[in-house]
Parts: structure tokens; sequence; C-alpha cells
């Protein structure tokens, strides 16, 4: 009943008239030329060209999502408690909240409360139905009148909930159970369920005329949908520049990068790869394993989400700093809304797309997310970092992407320029082989350290019994060798011969065990000895 009683108010206020879109006047047959036979084809044809194609008109803001991007994961983009706007509305799996919008409806013309009038947001909806309409890509198929009634019950139903939770910090509302919130924080912030700004705005200045706001509409918005990115709370303070066209643009154009990251273009790279200077063209991140093998450095930043900046460390490293990304349950829901809002909106450059593409690029295992969050750069609650590596590896299928749009450009260029290098390329080879784990590094380090003190034996026992060694081969070897062949050379020939075999052994024994020859061809030049000691006694005693 109390439907019936506002319908016949808004349709007393409307006074008959219906939304006009100055539509044209269209032949039956349009769109069905190959149907005509005849000569009637050709008055068809050039009635359509007279006709011509529709503007794309310069307000629409708010998109239905394509189909190659939504059906990646259509649940993203579909509300699943609440519709907001035109697209789902009517939908009967959402009908139970729309007694709820009723409620917070009848509650602010509350009697109890500062006396708010029906007839002047009436009024007002009624004068901004043609700006809102126009926001919305392609036709709607609802009357004047159920158009004004569908963005006042939903306006009032949003202000009202806003206006409420302010009362207690964002942080519970007392009108709606604990669940719904973050379920509506994440139906409201969908591309497809949004109302124009223009409309919130009119509905919030004409509901404050009666009841003091001490905050404005834009600030509301912003930390109703602030625990959807959990920020830095010393980051919150956003500027009074950061306007939108409804919630998603928003929330989108918050956390845009600040300064000359934002300004980054794709014209420093185009003038460098015009002066024939060697760039990377992958315009793709590596991954944040093999960056780290190759001296990256990862650091949590301390700026807005996107600001990503690459410096110049100690011993040639560089210092990839990186904001902290919070990821749940709804993250892949804002970013996909915000990736199609980026790819439909002309006017938007696709800061978010290259935001996703960089973090596609630098995580693709699970052993990247652990490095990241080891680092402070990533936190999740989905259990697994395999889950989050698979979370971050989707967000972008079935997206377009120019890496000469990116305002990254500049710093994936230079980091894979670096990786490139001939120093990066070698410290990579030897941690990924020798170093790749605390097991690994441990062995390389331990084989290191007995090649280091068997290096050092080996040249205490050169030093000790080099010249032993040497008169030992003479002596023990050479001499009993050449005694045998006396007859062959003469004195002189027998001594240059046995010095150059001596000399040419040496050099040939492996020296790890030269103590052990050592010790054995002296034994043997003291046993030579004593059998010429014992010959010489022999010939004496014979004379």
């Amino acid at each position: 009943m109390r439907t019936g009683l506002f319908y016949r108010l808004l349709a007393q206020r409307a006074s008959g008239r219906f939304y006009s879109n100055a539509k044209r006047s269209v032949p039956e047959n349009r769109g069905n030329l190959h149907e005509i036979s005849g000569s009637d084809w050709r008055a068809a044809l050039k009635e359509e060209i007279a006709i011509g194609v529709p503007k794309e008109r310069d307000a629409v803001c708010i998109y239905r999502v394509p189909i190659n991007i939504r059906q990646v994961e259509p649940k993203a983009y579909s509300p699943s408690v609440i519709s907001i706007g035109p697209y789902h509305r009517g939908e009967e799996r959402l009908q139970e909240m729309e007694q709820l919008k009723w409620k917070f409806f009848h509650r602010l013309f509350d009697s109890s409360r500062p006396r708010i009038k029906l007839d002047p947001l009436i009024n007002a909806m009624e004068e901004l139905e043609e700006e809102a309409r126009g926001c919305y890509w392609g036709k709607i198929q609802l009357s004047s009148e159920n158009f004004v009634k569908m963005t006042l019950i939903d306006g009032c139903f949003i202000v009202e909930l806003f206006k409420e939770l302010e009362q207690h910090n964002f942080i519970y509302a007392p009108s709606i159970q604990r669940w719904m919130l973050p379920t509506l924080r994440r139906d409201m912030i969908m591309l497809e369920n949004q109302l124009p700004f223009c409309v919130l705005q009119k509905l919030f200045e004409l509901k404050s005329n009666s009841v003091e706001s001490n905050t404005s509409l834009r600030d509301q918005a912003l930390q109703f949908f602030t625990p959807l990115l959990q920020r830095d709370p010393t980051l919150n303070c956003i500027s009074k520049e950061v306007t939108g066209r409804h919630f998603l643009d928003l929330f989108r154009s918050s956390i845009l990068p600040t300064g000359e990251e934002k300004n980054k273009t794709s014209d420093s790279y185009k003038s460098t790869e015009s002066k024939g200077m060697e760039t990377d063209l992958t315009n793709t991140m590596r991954s944040a394993t093999e960056l780290g093998e190759a001296g990256f450095i990862f650091k949590k930043g301390k700026a807005r989400l996107l600001d990503i900046d690459l410096e110049k460390g100690r011993l040639n490293k560089r210092v990839l700093k990186i904001p902290p990304l919070y990821i749940d349950d709804y993250k892949g829901t804002l970013f996909r809304n915000i990736v199609a809002f980026e790819q439909c909106h002309r006017e938007c450059k696709p800061y978010v797309t290259s935001y996703l593409f960089f973090f596609d690029g630098l995580i693709n295992s699970a052993e990247d997310v652990e490095l990241l969050h080891h680092k402070e750069v990533i936190h999740h609650s989905l259990g697994r970092d395999k889950d989050v590596a698979k979370l971050v590896n989707s967000l972008c299928k079935e997206i377009a992407y120019d890496g000469y749009e990116s305002y990254l450009q500049k710093v994936v260029s230079d980091a894979n320029n670096h990786y490139h290098s001939k120093c990066a390329k070698i410290r990579a080879k030897l941690v990924h082989h020798y170093f790749s784990s605390w097991v690994v590094g441990i062995s390389t380090l331990a084989g290191m350290i007995v090649i280091y003190l068997t290096l050092i034996q080996t040249g205490c026992a050169v030093e000790n019994h080099s010249v032993t060694l040497l008169a030992c081969m003479k002596h023990g070897i050479l001499d009993p060798l050449f005694g045998h062949f006396s007859f062959t050379f003469t004195e002189d020939e027998r001594e240059g011969l046995k010095s150059k075999l001596a000399s040419y052994f040496s050099r040939l024994f492996n020296f790890t065990s030269i103590k052990d020859v050592s010790e054995r061809l002296k034994s043997s030049f003291i046993t030579s000895q004593k059998d010429d000691e014992t010959n010489q006694e022999y010939q004496s005693k014979k004379t």
C-alpha cells in the first residue's frame, strides 16, 4: 500500500511527462536491408545514410561490462544482495534488499526527526532525470516515472546508510546485520551497480539543509569504501581535488599515483627509441625471484598504492620501492571493476591496469609471493601463497594492454635493462645454481672453505719440501735408473738429463699428495745412500 501511495504522488508530480531521447523516425526494415528485394533496397539504404549514426554521448560513465571480460569471472561484476541503478533492477534474487531500502527511505521522513519534505526531492530528481540517463551506456528501458522513483529510493538509501555509519565511525550500522556491511560495500563498488554522483550529491544537499552534517558526501563515500583497500592510516589524507562521476570512479581517483609518477608516459621511451638507444621491448616485468637473484632489493614504499619507484642502491644494486598491497577475498572484485571501467571509459588512462600488469609479471609462482610477503610488500588472507599468485595472474586476462601507455614503463624498462647487464647476469647464475636456498648455500660455503684450506696446506707443503723433492727424485730414482745405462751417456749428459727429468716429474705430480711423494722419495734416497756406502766399503776391502 505504501508503494502505491508513493507511486500516485510521484505520478502527480510528474504530471504525465515522459522522458524523451529525441528519437528520430526509423524505417520499419532498418537493419534488415538484406531482406529487401528489388529497387526498394536502394531507397532504404539512402534513408539509412540520411538518418546517420547517433553520436556517442560524452557524459556516459556507467557501462555494462564487455562480455569477454565478464566471462573470466562473472560473479565479480554482478551484485549478490542489492541492486543500485537500472542495470540489475528487478532481478528476483535481489528483491529481499528492497525491503531494507524502503525501511531507510521511510526513516528519512520520520516525524521524530527534523522534517524533510518529499516534494523538493522528487522535483530535484525530475530535473536531473535527463542528465542521469545520459550517464548510462545504452538505452534504459524504464519510463520516466520508474526512473525517477529508482533514483530517489536508491539515492536516499545510500545517503541514509552513510549517515548512520558516520555516527558509529563507519565500523557498523545498527540497522543492518554484521555480515551485510562488507557485502554491501562489495556490491556498491561494481561498475554496473552505480548511481551518478550528481544525483547523490543533490539528495545529500537537500537533506543537509534540514540536518547538519560535519562531512561531505565525498568524504563519507571514501571512508565507507576504504576497507576494500586497507589503506595505511598515515596516508588517508586525500586531496580535495579527488572527484568522480560515481563511487567507482571516485575510489579509483583516490589511489592514482601522485606528482611526477602520474605524468610519466611513453614519450621518453619513444624519444630514446627514435635516437637508436638500446631499450627493452618486452614491457613485461621480471618475476620477483629472478630480480632477487640479479641483486634487486625490495623495500616497502610509504606513498600511495600506485606510487612505485626504482632507485640505485649501493654496490650498483637496484632498490624497488613498492607500497604494501593487502589481498583478501574482495580485492579481486575491486580491481576487476576498476580495470573494466578503464577499458570502457575513454577519458581514463589505464593507471590501475598498468599497476596490475606490473604485478602480473612480478608474481609468477608461490615463491614470488613468499619473497614479497617477507619484504612486507604483499599481505594476504587467502591461506596459500599459490592462491595469491593465481588471483593476481587472472586479473588481467582478456585485457588488451599497451606497454607504451603505462605510467610504469620507465620503471619496467630500467629494471629489465639492469637485469640484462653482464654483472647482473653473472650474479643471477651464481645465486641460482649455488645459493638458491640456505641448504645449497651452506654446502657451497663448506666446499669453498675446504678448497681454501687445501690450498693453504698445499702451499705450505710445497714451500717445505720443494728442495727435498727435487733432490729425492734425482738421487732416489734417476741415479739408479741411469746407473744401468752408464755405457750410453757421458757423465755430463747423464747429469743434464737427470735434472730435466726431475723438473718434469715435479710438475707432473699432483701437489695435493706432494707430501706423501716427498716422504717416499726421501726414504728411497736414504736407502740409495746406504747402498752406495756399502758398495764403497766392499770395494775398499777388495782392494
